[in-house]
């Protein structure tokens, strides 16, 4: 990381201006390669690992391009498929608790209330895993950690909400707006853990 000094990036000699757009010109070039790397839907979640470890090297000056994302891409599908088809099936869930509530059955308030919130505790404690993955990582035991963390860090975990905000109101403004807005989240989720680490 670079050090602040008068305006300065100490180690590039660039402005903090300079590395501060640099980072958000980034994370919406990140976001359109998550949606790019998300179209199969089930990648959804290997396609913010990458998204993530990519923002991680570009914030630590590392070479990081294409090249390293689809290669983390590849290496985070091979078992993030499966996460991403739980998380689908979250979904429909979700949309089962839904059409439970607007059926006016007894108790359909209050189960569809926990549906909604047990919905978004799985995906931001997913996301937190993705920004956690590295080659090798298993995605058992970094789902296992990241629920227990959003549990134990509602502030961090509302950021990671905030981020999906963005994302929704990039989309309402002009569709297409969402994809680099999705690069926000995965920003997000990286921050919150990068906190909670001591990084």
């Amino acid at each position: 990381m670079s050090v602040s000094v008068r305006g300065k990036s100490r180690d590039s000699g660039r402005s903090v201006f300079t590395d501060r757009f640099g980072a958000f010109a980034e994370c919406l070039l990140t976001g359109v390669w998550i949606a790019l790397a998300a179209l199969p839907l089930v990648t959804l979640p290997a396609a913010f690992a990458a998204g993530s470890r990519h923002l991680s090297r570009h914030l630590a000056h590392e070479t990081s391009g294409w090249r390293e994302f689809t290669a983390d891409l590849r290496a985070a599908v091979r078992r993030g498929w499966l996460v991403g088809l739980a998380g689908w099936a979250a979904l429909a869930l979700l949309l089962a608790d839904i059409a439970f509530v607007r059926a006016g059955l007894p108790g359909g308030a209050f189960v569809g209330a926990v549906g909604v919130v047990a919905f978004f505790v799985l995906v931001v404690a997913g996301l937190r895993a993705a920004a956690r993955w590295s080659p090798g990582s298993s995605w058992r035991a970094l789902l296992t950690g990241a629920v227990r963390r959003t549990l134990r860090d509602p502030a961090g975990s509302l950021v990671i909400v905030c981020g999906f905000a963005v994302v929704a109101a990039s989309a309402w403004f002009a569709l297409p707006l969402a994809a680099p807005a999705l690069g926000m989240v995965a920003a997000a989720a990286l921050a919150v853990e990068r906190r909670g680490a001591g990084a």
